[in-house]
C-alpha cells in the first residue's frame, strides 16, 4: 500500500504542476487562494488545507485528466453475465478504462480541457459514489491508499505552491511542455518537467 501510494502520488504530483504550468490562469488562482487566506506559514497543514477548496478541484481535475492507473487494477467475473449484449464467462479478466471513461464526451463538457471550476460546480468526488470520476476505483474493493495518496498529495501540492512562484526555464514557452506517457501500470510523464522555483515572499 505504501508503495502503490507514493508511487502515484509522485506521479500525479508531477502532472498536477504539468497542467498548471500548461494553465497560467489556474496557476495564479490557486495560488491566489492559498496566499489571501491569511494563513502565514512555512508549511501548511491538513487543516490549512481545508480551506482550500480550489485546490481541490484543480486536484479532481488533474486526476480525471492523468489518472495514476488508467486500467485499474484487473477484476475477474465470478460468475457468467451479459454486459450490452456480450456473454461474458465466468473467471473472465476484465480491466476498467478509466482513462476513457474520465474523458467521455457524452459525460464531460469540454472533456479535453484542464477547467477545474467543473468540480466547483459540481458535487462529483473520486470516492467511487460517482462512476465519472473512479481514478481510485470503486466499491468493495476500490483502492485502500486513497486516503493516504490524497492527503499526501494535497500537502504537497498545497506547500509547493504556497512557498514558490513557478515558471518555464528561459526562453521555454508553455507549448514546449508535451503530455507524453510512459508504459506502465502507473502512468508517468515520459520527458521530466523541468521548472524555475522562485521563494515567494
Amino acid at each position: 500500500m505504501l508503495v502503490a501510494a507514493t508511487d502515484t502520488t509522485s506521479a500525479t504530483s508531477v502532472w498536477a504542476m504539468t497542467t498548471l504550468i500548461k494553465n497560467p490562469r489556474v496557476m495564479r488562482k490557486v495560488q491566489e487562494e492559498i496566499w489571501n487566506t491569511g494563513v502565514k506559514k512555512g508549511f501548511l497543514g491538513e487543516d490549512d488545507i481545508q480551506n482550500f477548496p480550489y485546490l481541490k478541484a484543480v486536484i479532481k481535475e488533474t486526476l480525471r485528466l492523468y489518472l495514476p492507473a488508467p486500467l485499474l487494477v484487473p477484476r475477474e467475473s465470478r460468475e457468467k453475465c451479459i454486459i450490452s449484449g456480450y456473454d461474458i464467462p465466468a473467471k473472465t479478466i476484465v480491466y476498467v478504462n478509466a482513462w476513457a471513461i474520465q474523458r467521455d464526451r457524452n459525460v464531460w463538457k469540454n472533456s479535453e480541457e484542464f477547467y477545474p471550476e467543473r468540480f466547483l460546480e459540481s458535487s462529483i468526488n473520486f470516492i467511487g459514489q460517482d462512476f465519472e470520476l473512479i481514478p481510485f476505483g470503486a466499491g468493495r474493493r476500490i483502492c485502500p491508499g486513497m486516503s493516504m495518496a490524497v492527503a499526501s498529495l494535497e500537502l504537497i501540492l498545497a506547500n509547493l505552491l504556497n512557498s514558490f512562484d513557478w515558471k518555464l526555464p528561459h526562453g521555454s514557452v508553455k507549448e514546449d511542455i508535451d503530455t507524453e506517457m510512459l508504459p506502465g501500470i502507473t502512468q508517468h510523464k515520459k520527458n521530466p518537467l523541468c521548472l524555475v522555483a522562485n521563494i515567494h515572499i
